[in-house]
């Protein structure tokens, strides 16, 4: 970034995603990511987000309209997040077999992503409700009671997600991913600054951020909780557990206009709100090391568009 364009403070719409041994930053019109290989070197791979020339359909203009964009904004990311973090295995070297790169790896992946969607209803859906059925059993007073039930299914979700983020950040790799997290927020930061970028402006950035994709989890978690009010406590947990997936996608579009709203305001409300979410960033937002910030700036200097179109 050239030092006339480094001179005044400024909210942007770039975010990112800490990968293996790299970080992708997403612009609004190029992606980048910058993963070191085996040898320490930095590999740039850049992409634009849609052709220039695309036609607006009907998905393209739902994909602005407020609380639906959402879905479409967080299945996007999905999608890119695991492709590039596939990408940034191979180029780490992750997976050093050159005939096994395409097979197995897909493969092993697919399989990860279904686990984990398995998973995440399991423990953050079904389980909660069915925790408190039981606990309905021994307590009827319980029973019946929608508000008291959504609470408890929202904390219990929130320890859930704390212990499990806890235990693995404790894994060495994990831990250097939360790293290059903290290094994607840092430079997002020092660019909002208006500082140019360099790894000793970086350096003094904080590592918490309110547009964070973590904050965003603790978000939605809160809105079930809201949202849960709605549902007749008296459903049977399978059912429950059925109602609570179709109102997922308007728990993620309230959700991610929250934090856009909050990567745009920095007033007392916005601060309250976002407290909850900033404090889990203190275990998946570590402190990165300067090779790691000189990814983020590699990555985030590609996607940088020149007509200031990622200002918000």
């Amino acid at each position: 970034m050239s030092e006339n364009k480094a001179c005044m403070a400024k909210k942007t719409s770039i975010g990112g995603q800490a990968l293996i041994e790299g970080i992708m930053m997403r612009g609004p019109k190029k992606s980048a990511m910058a993963v070191r290989n085996t040898k320490g070197e930095i590999v740039l791979d850049v992409w634009d987000n849609e052709p220039e020339n695309k036609k607006t359909s009907i998905i393209d203009k739902l994909k602005k309209v407020p609380v639906v964009r959402g879905v479409f904004n967080f299945a996007s990311s999905m999608i890119m997040g695991y492709k590039a973090l596939m990408k940034s295995a191979e180029i780490a070297g992750l997976d050093d077999e050159e005939e096994i790169k395409k097979g197995t790896m897909t493969v092993i992946g697919v399989i990860s992503v279904i686990f984990a969607v398995l998973l995440s209803v399991g423990l953050f859906i079904w389980l909660p409700t069915f925790l408190y059925d039981l606990l309905g059993k021994v307590l009827p007073v319980l029973v019946g009671n929608r508000i008291i039930k959504s609470i408890f299914e929202g904390v219990f979700k929130i320890v859930i997600l704390v212990a499990y983020m806890g235990a693995v950040s404790r894994m060495p790799d994990i831990k250097r991913t939360f790293q290059y997290h903290g290094a994607e927020h840092k430079t997002i930061f020092c660019y909002e600054a208006g500082l140019e970028l360099t790894v000793e402006n970086v350096r003094k950035q904080g590592r918490f951020h309110p547009r964070c994709g973590t904050s965003f989890l603790i978000v939605m978690v809160l809105v079930s909780i809201f949202i849960g009010f709605l549902i007749p406590a008296g459903l049977p947990t399978v059912v429950r557990t059925l109602v609570k997936l179709l109102l997922l996608p308007i728990t993620m579009g309230i959700g991610y206009e929250f934090i856009k709203f909050a990567g745009k305001h920095d007033n007392a409300i916005v601060k309250i709100l976002s407290a909850p979410g900033l404090f889990m960033q203190r275990i998946t937002v570590l402190e990165p090391t300067d090779d790691m910030i000189e990814c983020a700036i590699a990555s985030v200097k590609e996607v940088i568009p020149d007509d200031g179109s990622d200002l918000i």
